[in-house]
């Protein structure tokens, strides 16, 4: 199957991401999964790799790095890069080629034939937001998918388009993106 590296950002709904990495093993995928700083203090990596029985990374200095270039390694690994949760913050990184941390340093280093692929999950006036709206086009621009968000209640008490779909929703729209 296919080897994908899943990002998962600092949002409430990494909780779904957890379940996703889980599913998407069961399917006979290997998931590595990265989480950003704020995702770590939310879950810890340790929760990934017991979901998926493949390595999780937050960083790449520190205790936790695997080798001296893991957004290297991590790029070459990969034959699908997914994100999910996508905050409103690793979008923007994303779509400005930022390389500040393991995420996006290894998002820069992917070949051109890796799919990029992301989920925005985020308050409803933020996703309207006119910097965002600028960046979603700037990434599907440079070859990037996106899913667009359910709407309903958010975990702010707001109502509208931003929560992030079910990991089933995802599933099948990463097969499908796949097999094109």
């Amino acid at each position: 199957m296919t080897q994908i590296l899943l990002v998962a950002g600092g949002s409430v709904a990494i909780h779904k991401a957890c379940d996703l990495s889980s599913k998407l093993t069961q399917e006979g995928h290997r998931v590595r999964a990265i989480l950003t700083r704020s995702a770590a203090k939310l879950v810890s990596p340790q929760l990934f790799e017991a979901l998926t029985g493949e390595p999780a990374s937050t960083d790449e200095f520190g205790e936790r790095r695997r080798t001296a270039m893991d957004h290297i390694d991590l790029a070459r690994w990969c034959q699908a890069f997914l994100v999910a949760p996508c905050t409103a913050d690793l979008l923007s990184r994303f779509a400005l080629g930022l390389a500040d941390d393991l995420a996006t340093t290894t998002a820069l280093a992917l070949p051109a034939s890796v799919p990029r692929l992301l989920c925005p999950a985020m308050n409803p006036t933020m996703l309207g937001s006119p910097a965002i709206r600028r960046n979603l086009e700037t990434l599907a621009g440079d070859g990037w998918k996106v899913l667009a968000p359910d709407a309903g209640r958010m975990a702010c008490g707001d109502e509208g388009s931003g929560r992030l779909p079910e990991p089933e929703a995802i599933a099948a729209w990463l097969r499908e993106s796949l097999a094109r």
